[in-house]
């Protein structure tokens, strides 16, 4: 069996263009991702528990347990919004064209 080689992409837009996603999903990768890192650091620095932050939410210790592990898959972009402020915190999106 022949080994592949691995591919390196620097940022989402790149790994979505490895595989074959849209520009659009690319964008959609970047921030989810960008939401999970501020979670977990949100979490990390409150010292807080999965159960603290899921009744914080008004969600299920799984669905926490999930996003720190960065298991995102089936959680909405809605709900790791709904994590984050409820941890204090505003998401602020910016709008720029495309280069």
């Amino acid at each position: 069996m022949k080994k592949s080689e691995p591919i390196v992409v620097k940022d989402a837009a790149e790994l979505a263009g490895v595989l074959g996603l849209s520009p659009a999903t690319g964008v959609e990768i970047q921030l989810r991702s960008d939401l999970n890192d501020k979670i977990i650091d949100a979490v990390r620095k409150a010292g807080l528990t999965h159960v603290q932050v899921a009744k914080l939410a008004r969600t299920s210790r799984s669905r926490i347990t999930a996003i720190l592990n960065r298991n995102t898959k089936d959680v909405s972009t809605d709900l790791m919004l709904r994590v984050l402020a409820s941890l204090g915190y505003r998401a602020k999106v910016t709008f720029s064209r495309a280069a």
